[in-house]
């Protein structure tokens, strides 16, 4: 074969590669895709999850919660819970076993399209965005703003276009809409109209439910519509750490749970302020405090779909700071996934945030440490994976497009490696060195795996120093901003129609711009 006709093999076989690579694989064949099984990372024996169990439940028994609502002391006392004369509630060990035994293990977190529903049984992960970030990272000028719904807005309708956030709970407050209602009403049409993904929000006052199930019921086409397929779910932090009820969540939880919406049961401590400083008795104790919310969801509705939220957060404890990106965060929250799985309910905590402000190196090992143990973990849903950065206080739009190629890698290690004779290759090994090329470039079999088992980032460079020279050196922070420029010079494709928009502009008072 002379030179040209090599360069022209090369070519061709180039060629092929990218034809393949850019080729549409069905959603079963893709290398990652949402709900992919975890679970190969145990941190801890059975033994040490069964003197977590234990000690949870003497927490409940012996010391059990303060400050319930009046609703919820009726509610739990009837259920079995003890009120003491020091007005703590206090939560019998059969109880809390019966609860277990019947609580729902089947919930599903729907879409509002039905395209990308969340099946939350086993050990099956998804990944998405969550918190209550008050600033927008400008990472053109490198300094953080208040954020506003329009920021929310446009969240949410990146992640619409992002294949590996799976879920969009509310990562930030509209601090542009200072009346709380208005802004929890705003909250959820900014995030509906953005993403047709399922939805987490929170509200502030009980008295506000109402409204937002009016404006729910309006956009699913009735309240029986929305009862058969509730996309969205409330994100309610029913404690306040240690062992006490936040009474006005906790009254928010009840409306929640009577007007059909899913309940992500939030303990979020602060080991070493809120929570014992130890990684073993933070779990511990926000293990006490969600088995009793799920005690107190069952009361008020048997078998009510609930999330175990245990979010216990690390500290440094040379300063108070929070450390979401240290690696005790990691250990904490791949530890809770491992008790959900000990109880085989639902179950979410934090992971893939970043104590660094802007999406740089720093941000990237703290991301990816615990993105990638909470899913070896098997972690149903992992909050806050994507954009959160300065502990929870900021939120990136250009690091949640970028979040998209680092959990695209943190679902491909979830996946795991499988073992057959296929993947073997031994009949692959023998062609190649007996008698052929030497090499497995261009073969059938790799051309034919090359979608089914790697994943290729969208954004990140993998060329070589020559190649990057030439392409003027692409900086990964521009490319961002130039996908989010794109996403957002277009309209979203979860928008409502005009009539439905122009009905809820009339019902609600929406600060979004038509």
């Amino acid at each position: 074969m002379n030179d040209q006709s090599r360069a022209s093999a090369r070519s061709g076989g180039r060629s092929a590669r990218r034809a393949a690579r850019a080729a549409a694989l069905p959603d079963h064949l893709r290398p990652i895709r949402p709900g992919l099984e975890g679970g190969a990372l145990n941190l801890l024996s059975q033994q040490d999850m069964e003197r977590i169990h234990s000690g949870a439940l003497d927490a409940l028994e012996q010391i059990g919660l303060a400050d319930a609502p009046p609703s919820g002391i009726e509610y739990l006392v009837n259920a079995g819970c003890s009120l003491g004369e020091d007005g703590r509630i206090r939560f019998p060990r059969a109880l809390v076993e019966d609860t277990l035994a019947k609580a729902n293990r089947s919930v599903v977190l729907y879409s509002r399209d039905g395209k990308t529903d969340l099946d939350l049984s086993g050990t099956k992960v998804h990944y998405g965005t969550a918190g209550a970030a008050v600033s927008m990272v400008d990472v053109h000028g490198r300094n953080y703003r208040d954020s506003t719904v329009q920021d929310l807005h446009d969240a949410a309708r990146i992640c619409n276009h992002l294949d590996n956030i799976h879920f969009v709970q509310r990562p930030m407050v509209c601090r542009d809409i200072p009346d709380n209602r208005e802004m929890d009403l705003n909250t959820i049409y900014a995030c509906t109209s953005g993403t047709f993904k399922h939805i987490g929000t929170s509200f502030t006052e009980p008295s506000y439910v109402k409204p937002a199930l009016e404006m729910l019921h309006t956009i699913a086409g009735g309240e029986d519509k929305w009862r058969e397929r509730p996309f969205m779910s409330n994100s309610n932090c029913f404690v306040v750490p240690p062992m006490k009820f936040a009474t006005e969540a906790c009254e928010v939880m009840e409306e929640c749970i009577k007007g059909g919406m899913p309940v992500l049961l939030l303990s979020a401590g602060m080991a070493g302020a809120t929570a014992p400083s130890t990684i073993a008795g933070a779990i511990m104790q926000a293990t006490a405090e969600c088995l009793a919310g799920l005690v107190y969801v069952n009361a008020v509705k048997p078998g009510h779909p609930a999330i175990m939220g245990t979010w216990p957060f690390g500290l440094d404890l040379r300063t108070g700071a929070m450390t979401v990106g240290s690696g005790e965060q990691a250990l904490l929250s791949a530890g809770c996934a491992q008790m959900h799985r000990f109880y085989d309910l639902p179950g979410g905590a934090a992971a893939g945030a970043a104590d660094s402000k802007l999406p740089d190196m720093q941000a990237g090992w703290e991301q990816m440490c615990s993105a990638v143990m909470t899913g070896l973990s098997g972690l149903n849903m992992v909050y806050e994976a994507a954009g959160m950065h300065a502990s929870l206080l900021g939120f990136c739009h250009e690091s949640l497009i970028l979040s998209d190629d680092l959990l695209g890698q943190a679902m491909r290690c979830v996946r795991g490696i499988e073992v057959s004779d296929e993947t073997l290759a031994l009949s692959q090994i023998a062609e190649v060195c007996l008698g052929g090329t030497g090499h497995y470039l261009g073969t059938e079999q790799t051309l034919s795996r090359m979608q089914a088992d790697y994943v290729y980032p969208t954004l990140g460079d993998r060329t070589s120093p020559k190649e990057w020279a030439e392409l003027d050196k692409p900086d990964l922070i521009e490319k961002a901003i130039a996908k989010k420029e794109a996403i957002l010079a277009e309209r979203s494709p979860a928008r409502f129609d005009a009539d439905l928009d122009a009905q809820l502009r009339a019902q609600f008072n929406i600060h979004l711009p038509t």
